[in-house]
Formats: C-alpha cells, sequence, structure tokens
C-alpha cells in the first residue's frame, strides 16, 4: 500500500514518516495510526507492584485481620498508654509496615487512617499497647514524618550510622528501634522540631514499647545528633572525586539510590539531576477531579472545598480539576471520595485521557486499566453512550474498578476483561478506534507522591520494564481499527521508557521515509 503512513507524534513535535506496515497494524489507503508517547511526570498510578525489600520480620508484625480477629479486639479490653505521643506511636508502626509488611506509603481508607480497620488496632498488635485516638493534628503529622522519613531514609540512615561509630552496630538495631531512630533523626533535622521534646518523647516510646536500655541508645545518639547539629558540623559527604564518588555522596544528600543519580546525571547533567530529587523530596501536591457524572461541577466542588477550609487552586490545564497541597485528609474524612463526587487524579493523567477525547457513542480499549482512573474519567465524557472495555492481569484491582464505576455512575459504559493483554489479542474480538496503553513502569515521575518508590526499583528492573512495554505496544497495537488511534503514556520521565520504546516500536516495523 504505497499511500499508507504512519504520523509519530512525540511531546510537542510532529514527524511525518512514511512507512510499509507490517501485520501488526493494518490501515487501508489514507487513513493513519498515531502513536503518542507521553513521557509524564505526574500520573496519578503506576501498574508495576513493588517489590518490597525485606529485614528481619518481627511475628507480631500482622498486616491482615479477620472477622474474627476484629470481633476478639471489641471484646478484649485494650491496654491503654497516655503518655506515649500517639503520632510518634502510629509512625513508627506505620513505617515498619511499609518496609517489612508491603503496604504502600500513600495507602488511606476513607476515614483517612492508613490501610485496614484503622492504625491504633495495628499498634496495639505490633506493640503491645495502644494510644489515645488521633487527632486531625496528629494525622496530619503522621503523613509528615512517614512520608518524609520514607523520602529521606538514606540520608537519615548515613547520620545514624555515623553516630552509631560502627555499621555493625546499626545492622543490628531490631527494626522498631531504627524507625524510632529515623523518627527521631527526621524531626530534629528536617522538621526543625523542638529537640527536648523529640528526645524525650522519642525515649519513652523506645522504653515503653521495647525496654529501658532501648531508651537509653536513642536518648545518646538523639542528644549527639542535637550538639552536631547546633553546631553546625553534621556528618555528611562532599561532592568530590570520580564520577562515582560524587554519584554516591549526592545519593545520600538527596537520599536517592545511586543508581537513579548515575542514570539522571547521564541524561540531564549533575545541576538538573540534583534539582529533580530536590522536587522528588518536596511535599508532594495532589489533584481532585470533579465528577459531572454525579451532577458535581467543578464550581460545585470548589464551594465544598470552601466550606472544608481546604486551600485550593484551579488547575490551568483542565476544567474539572482542582489542586490541593494540604487537607487531603479532610476531603477523605468528609466523604467526597466515598461518595463518588470527585476522584483524586493528577492533572498528567487527564491530558492521557484529554488526547484520547473521548466522545459519546465511541468504543474505547484501556489496555492496563486498574486501578481504573483513566477508565473512569474516558467513561464519564461518553454521557452514557458507548463502552470503554478495560482489560488488565489483575482481577482483585479489576473488581475494585467495578466497583468504584458504581459509585461514579459510569457502570453503564464500562466492561471489564480480566486477560493478559498479550494473549488477549490472539483471539480477541476487541477492536477500537481509540486504544490507550498505559503501560506498566518505573514510576521515576512520581516518586514524590510514592515515597516508598524509590527504594523498591533497581537498576535491573528497567531492562525487564523496557521488554515488558514493547512486548505490550505490540499487543496494543493489533487491537487498533484502520485509521485508529493508539495512546502510549508512562508515569515515568526515563527516556528508555518513552522516546526509545516508540522507536523501538517503528524499529520493528520498517518504514520508509516520505520524499
Amino acid at each position: 500500500m504505497a499511500n499508507d503512513h504512519v504520523i509519530v507524534r512525540h511531546l510537542d513535535k510532529v514527524t511525518d514518516i512514511k512507512y510499509p506496515l507490517s501485520h501488526s497494524i493494518t490501515i487501508q489507503k489514507n487513513w493513519m495510526a498515531q502513536v503518542l508517547c507521553l513521557g509524564v511526570l505526574f500520573c496519578a498510578q503506576t501498574h508495576e507492584p513493588l517489590k518490597i525489600s525485606e529485614r528481619t520480620r518481627q511475628p507480631n508484625l500482622n498486616v491482615s485481620t479477620s472477622r474474627k480477629g476484629r470481633l476478639n479486639r471489641l471484646l478484649k479490653p485494650h491496654k491503654l498508654n497516655i503518655e506515649v505521643s500517639p503520632h510518634r506511636a502510629v509512625s513508627a508502626v506505620r513505617l515498619m509496615r511499609i518496609e517489612l509488611g508491603g503496604a504502600f506509603a500513600d495507602l488511606l481508607n476513607d476515614k483517612g487512617k492508613g490501610s485496614g480497620d484503622n492504625e491504633m488496632a495495628y499498634v496495639e498488635r505490633t506493640l503491645g499497647f495502644c494510644t489515645r485516638e488521633l487527632k486531625d493534628q496528629d494525622l496530619r503529622l503522621v503523613t509528615d514524618i512517614v512520608g518524609g522519613t520514607i523520602r529521606w531514609r538514606r540520608y537519615l540512615d548515613h547520620l545514624i550510622i555515623s553516630l552509631c561509630h560502627d555499621k555493625n552496630t546499626y545492622k543490628s538495631l531490631e527494626p522498631l528501634l531504627l524507625q524510632i531512630l529515623r523518627i527521631g533523626f527526621y524531626e530534629i533535622v528536617k522538621l526543625n522540631m523542638p529537640p527536648y521534646a523529640v528526645v524525650d518523647e522519642n525515649v519513652r516510646l523506645a522504653k515503653t514499647a521495647l525496654r529501658p536500655g532501648a531508651g537509653n541508645m536513642v536518648n545518646g545518639i538523639l542528644r549527639k545528633l542535637v550538639l552536631l547539629k547546633e553546631g553546625k558540623s553534621l556528618p555528611l559527604p562532599k561532592v568530590e572525586g570520580d564520577d562515582r564518588a560524587q554519584a554516591r555522596a549526592l545519593a545520600t544528600l538527596y537520599s536517592h539510590p545511586v543508581w537513579m543519580v548515575r542514570r539522571w546525571t547521564k541524561y540531564l547533567g549533575q545541576e538538573e539531576a540534583i534539582n529533580l530529587m530536590i522536587w522528588n523530596n518536596n511535599d508532594p501536591s495532589f489533584s481532585l477531579r470533579a465528577n459531572h457524572r454525579r451532577g458535581v461541577s467543578r464550581a460545585a466542588l470548589v464551594t465544598r472545598l470552601n466550606e472544608l477550609k481546604v486551600p485550593h487552586q484551579i488547575s490551568l490545564h483542565l476544567q474539572e480539576f482542582v489542586r490541593i497541597k494540604t487537607g487531603l485528609q479532610t476531603v477523605i474524612q468528609a466523604g467526597l471520595l466515598r461518595e463518588g463526587l470527585c476522584s483524586v487524579q493528577d492533572e498528567s493523567a487527564g491530558l492521557v485521557v484529554s488526547v484520547m477525547d473521548p466522545q459519546p457513542g465511541e468504543s474505547i480499549v484501556d489496555c492496563c486499566a486498574a486501578p481504573g482512573g483513566k477508565t473512569l474519567y474516558m467513561a464519564s465524557h461518553l454521557n452514557g453512550q458507548g463502552m470503554v472495555f478495560a482489560v488488565d492481569i489483575n482481577k482483585g484491582r479489576l473488581r475494585i474498578l467495578k466497583e468504584t464505576a458504581k459509585s461514579h455512575h459510569v457502570d453503564g459504559v464500562i466492561t471489564t476483561i480480566h486477560a493478559d493483554l498479550r494473549t488477549l489479542v490472539n483471539n480477541s474480538p476487541v477492536k477500537s478506534n481509540k486504544v490507550l496503553l498505559d503501560a506498566p513502569c518505573s514510576g521515576l515521575g512520581v516518586l514524590s507522591k510514592r515515597a516508598d518508590l524509590r527504594w523498591n526499583r533497581k537498576l535491573e528492573d528497567m531492562e525487564q520494564l523496557k521488554n515488558l512495554q514493547d512486548e505490550l505496544l505490540d499487543a496494543a497495537s493489533l487491537l487498533v481499527n484502520p485509521g485508529g488511534v493508539l495512546v502510549y503514556s508512562t508515569c515515568s520521565i526515563d527516556p528508555g521508557e518513552n522516546d526509545e520504546r516508540v522507536a523501538a516500536f517503528l524499529l520493528r516495523h520498517p518504514v520508509r521515509a516520505i520524499p
């Protein structure tokens, strides 16, 4: 077909090239397929499950609860300790759950008190006692301390090792004691809390939850830290030597894995790599999308936020979105998410949907759909006419998507398909003019929101992910009708997952340049 061609769009530039197409894309004369690569910095979700590195597991760190266990806790009297700081106890236990138990740093239920029944249940099972109930201020402190401690973990551990004067001592620290030290170091060095209060409260937690000797150790180490900070003599590395030495120093100073620092320095240069790490260590902002299918306009959402006294800004790019820096806990506790009145969704995810441009009556395939933020947003644009076929390999997450679709009043235009995309295409009757592949990726563009993700990615993951992305892109292309559109997006900023994947796709499907 001499006149067939593909338009390749990457971000803001368009290249028009003429290609003889292989069997994976069928295009009739004067029609075209579009491959769009959106290297998005702030995508709402990553699809690749995290790999949690493990220290010594504690038998009483249980992250699942049976109905019988919940009933027993209701009938059993609680051991209440009103002297221990509740936000520090909860923070220490949540940090252990994240590092040892596989919980996510941003996991919240509709009450804003973490995953599971409530945080105190985890505290009681792990520490043997519970504290007073968390107030709103305590919840905000838990969020700040947990997120910050995780982001700055490498930096904090460097200081802890330096003050222990022996790496073996650090390695022998039991998990709870290590988390208490990290919390104390973060509060003193990064939050600039009153040192006397930080030392006193963390010592009390260590003595109560562990033993008097642990409290004495926390007391000695934190007091050393206070003296070093006041003397402006924290033992920090200097950025000097060869490239490897500089990368190690920067990795400690800005608390990122060394391999990420080296990779970003290679692609961006050292100055931009530092700026990126600074951004990743800042408190994240979030966006809320008003659900117009529930009759909620952005103006109505703004009114509700004003009533809740949640600071916000109007999105400059999308008419249904509102930005918030603080107050997400308040929004969650008010039930806005549970009732389907709005969703937490990044503007970058919304921009991907705006590229798809879903219209009433259209059929759309979302290839790696769960947990379903983009699926729901596309479905809301169909106004009850058309269908979004949500394909995902994870049956459990598809079930959650179906439940959420009901609360958003878009379940009538969403069909879930539990399948591996790579095998589905062999005999699938599902084809469409619009296909979205929001591919599983490293998530390197969302490290500010996913504080724990940087520690759960390895360099080896990149090659595995690139191979998977290639396979999924080839499979997704088979679902595109002649003249259709294939949108490829990731929440990574790594060229290897974006530009290079599109280039590799085109190489696998040889082309001829237009004269």
